[in-house]
């Protein structure tokens, strides 16, 4: 029996190369796993915050020292951490403006019986007073209840001398709600203001509502809220939108929402809430939110279809094909992609490592970002200093990358996904440098649809996709309010005060920014 010894070193080698690629792929896949594992602890258990670790390396490079240099320390050092009182601070005490609420004195004066004088037995007399204490005092809603009553007037002298008598009514403002005998204008802007801006459910407002023997159904406050989406606040909405779409500079993102009774799918499925909001440079911010069924990019085609501009997003790839759009990547998504890789690493390879290096690179850039905000620099002036300062840093920041990347083992751990979503982002995010407008980040929308998050968590899920729309409506109106230095709960009233009164193309005069709008209304300035 002849053997093929040839043949058989050829297939031992083909199975000791199979096994060897076998080997790597596992290794790759424990590498990774472990790095989920380390995440997810960090996620679960460790500092929410994305602030950078002070003890983390500091860059070389020619760039990057020069904007060290100029800015006396991008990167604070740990020394800088130890903070040194002259005086010991008390705990506890912090000084609380209270003069913007009424006061109510409560005076302690001695008892009759006891103002005789130790001495000589004569009569005390006051001679002064001190505040001692100040407490906050807290009076819990109180409700009350509002008869419109309506004058009639009648001629005496044509009752007793003609046939006919004239009779005049007095007139009455006419209702938020016709046929609804409760809804008024304070009252559903509470309903309101509670549910998207305090987050609490209209099963919770009904359960307090008892308490104070109000025995209001959550189906009727649901109804009243749509009823004022329909027939007021979409008008509104629409104005909003008109005004937001003049701005050249905006900020898009979205985010997921669960609607139980919707045609077409299941309970379970997904549906979106998408957000677009004006940028830094707008002096009349607006905040809106769209519900759509789905996550498609249909979306953003149709809201930014016959607009121009830039683009604030995420690397979400339904924003890239709009016609006419400058899409502005964020900074601050390439940021996380490498503090999650850094956070996946033992605590102990952190500082030596080339994800660490990724997070400086974005810390640079933030930080120079910052020092150009403190000098007040106008768009101008930020667009050269970009020029001059940033853009070699963000060009140096790339060409690392791409090296990196080029010789990644792991494309997939997580190190391996910064660098990929960095690498094919580049393009993106280098427009940030094409206006002094433009912002290094999306921030703005994202912290514009965290209430809307922080809500979800309460109220879990829309009923159906009529509130859906109309949560979206109250959310627009509200946080436009509040980045307009306005109080919610007295915006809404003073809206659904005036709209049943005037026609929608008079809504233009209760826009937030308007001269017209009370100072009852208007938040007070922080210091």
């Amino acid at each position: 029996m002849n053997i093929d010894y040839k043949a058989e070193n050829e297939l031992l080698k083909q199975h000791v190369s199979a096994m060897e690629n076998k080997i790597k792929k596992l290794e790759k896949m424990n590498e990774f796993l472990q790095q989920q594992v380390l995440l997810a602890r960090h996620k679960r258990f460790g500092a929410s915050s994305e602030k950078t670790h002070p003890n983390q390396l500091t860059l070389s490079g020619s760039v990057f020292n020069e904007a060290e240099q100029e800015e006396n320390s991008l990167l604070p050092e740990p020394e800088l951490e130890k903070i040194t009182y002259k005086r010991k601070k008390q705990k506890g005490k912090r000084e609380i403006d209270f003069s913007g609420l009424p006061t109510e004195q409560i005076i302690c004066e001695l008892p009759e019986n006891e103002r005789d004088c130790p001495e000589c037995d004569d009569s005390l007399e006051q001679i002064g007073q001190t505040v001692y204490r100040r407490e906050l005092t807290v009076i819990p809603a109180q409700y009350k209840v509002t008869e419109y009553v309506q004058v009639t007037y009648a001629c005496k002298n044509c009752e007793q001398n003609n046939i006919e008598t004239p009779i005049k009514k007095a007139d009455v403002p006419a209702p938020l709600i016709p046929n609804s005998g409760i809804a008024s204008p304070s009252l559903v802007a509470h309903i309101a203001n509670n549910k998207f801006g305090l987050s609490l459910p209209l099963y919770r407002q009904e359960k307090e509502m008892k308490n104070s023997n109000i025995n209001l159904s959550r189906q009727t406050m649901a109804n009243w809220l749509i009823y004022i989406y329909r027939h007021y606040f979409r008008a509104f909405i629409d104005l909003l939108v008109t005004k937001m779409l003049i701005h050249d500079v905006l900020h898009g993102d979205e985010t997921s929402v669960q609607v139980l009774h919707e045609e077409g799918k299941k309970a379970q499925s997904k549906s979106y809430m998408w957000v677009t909001r004006t940028s830094g440079e707008s002096e009349t911010p607006i905040i809106f939110f769209k519900y759509s069924p789905n996550r498609s990019a249909d979306n953003p085609d149709e809201m930014f279809k016959n607009w121009t501009g830039f683009l604030h997003t995420d690397g979400y790839q339904a924003y890239r094909n709009i016609e006419n759009v400058t899409v502005v990547g964020c900074f601050a998504h390439v940021r996380r992609y490498y503090f999650d890789a850094l956070k996946s690493l033992p605590t102990d390879v952190q500082k030596e490592s080339a994800a660490n290096k990724g997070v400086q690179y974005c810390d640079a850039l933030f930080a120079l970002e910052r020092q150009y905000k403190k000098e007040n620099m106008t768009f101008n002036e930020r667009e050269k200093q970009r020029e001059l300062r940033s853009k070699p840093l963000a060009a140096e920041f790339f060409t690392w990358a791409e090296s990196e990347l080029a010789n990644c083992v792991n494309t997939k751990s997580s190190f391996g996904k910064a660098l990929t979503y960095t690498v094919n982002q580049k393009s993106y995010l280098m427009n940030f440098f094409l206006d002094g407008r433009l912002e290094i980040s999306n921030n703005r929308a994202e912290n514009a649809i965290r209430p809307f998050a922080v809500g979800r968590k309460n109220w879990l899920f829309c009923n159906t996709a009529n509130g859906a729309d109309t949560s979206a409506a109250f959310y627009s109106i509200i946080e436009t309010a509040k980045a307009n230095g306005l109080k919610p709960y007295e915006y809404m009233k003073f809206l659904l005060v005036q709209m049943p009164a005037i026609p929608p193309d008079r809504y233009v005069e209760l826009l937030p920014w308007n001269s017209l709008i009370p100072d009852t209304c208007k938040a007070p300035v922080k210091n």
